[in-house]
């Protein structure tokens, strides 16, 4: 799909999105992995719930808390061996996810992720789930600080060279990140982290899903 045509006279406008409990609902499929990985080591699986709220982190920080540290290096190795190998079992993009991006679109929005996934992983995902026409950037966290730091926020928007509107994520991270860049907040409760968490992190708007995301947008 091509780019939105430039407003004369004036920078692109930019909307950045989570992916993982965002624009996918990928949950099961990382939890799962999350969980191989201690079973591949014969150590005990924490359970699901648990993981689920430490979705979002670095692999290193959501081990930390369930593993002892010198194991937590080869839980990782682990995950990233196993992961790729389930990453679409299950995951799919939620209901109405490519035509709100192409709805954002036609409005003259350009479109990034900025993820906890490395780049490379993330590419992988993206195009997995048939949404790399869709977007018009995919940003992993590469060897710099992690949400709810605004690294990957900013990066994103410096390789769309584009001013930010909108961040657009299911984590307080992806909150704490947005504000911290100076955009606008969007936060779902569809993906990792409930109303409670999420309305805790005061998002200009808490909503149950994307349906209102085009509307919030044009204001």
């Amino acid at each position: 799909m091509p780019r939105p045509l430039p407003r004369p006279g004036l920078r692109p406008r930019a909307i950045v999105f989570d992916l993982d409990g965002t624009l996918v609902d990928s949950l099961p499929d990382i939890v799962g992995s999350f969980q191989d990985a201690f079973t591949e080591l014969g150590l005990t699986p924490p359970a699901a719930e648990a993981v689920r709220g430490r979705v979002g982190l670095p692999l290193d920080a959501m081990y930390a808390d369930f593993a002892p540290t010198e194991r937590i290096a080869a839980l990782v190795d682990a995950y990233r061996r196993i992961y790729p190998q389930r990453f679409t079992r299950t995951s799919r993009p939620f209901p109405g996810v490519p035509e709100m991006l192409a709805e954002l679109r036609g409005h003259g929005f350009l479109l990034a992720v900025a993820t906890t996934k490395r780049s490379d992983m993330a590419t992988r995902f993206v195009a997995a789930m048939g949404l790399t026409e869709a977007l018009d950037h995919v940003q992993g966290t590469d060897g710099f600080p992690h949400k709810p730091a605004p690294d990957v926020v900013h990066r994103a928007l410096a390789a769309l060279d584009a001013d930010g509107t909108w961040m657009v994520g299911d984590t307080t991270h992806d909150v704490g990140a947005g504000k911290a860049a100076g955009l606008a907040t969007f936060a779902v409760t569809w993906g990792t982290h409930d109303a409670e968490a999420l309305a805790e992190a005061a998002p200009d708007r808490l909503e149950p899903d994307l349906a209102t995301l085009v509307e919030a947008v044009l204001g």
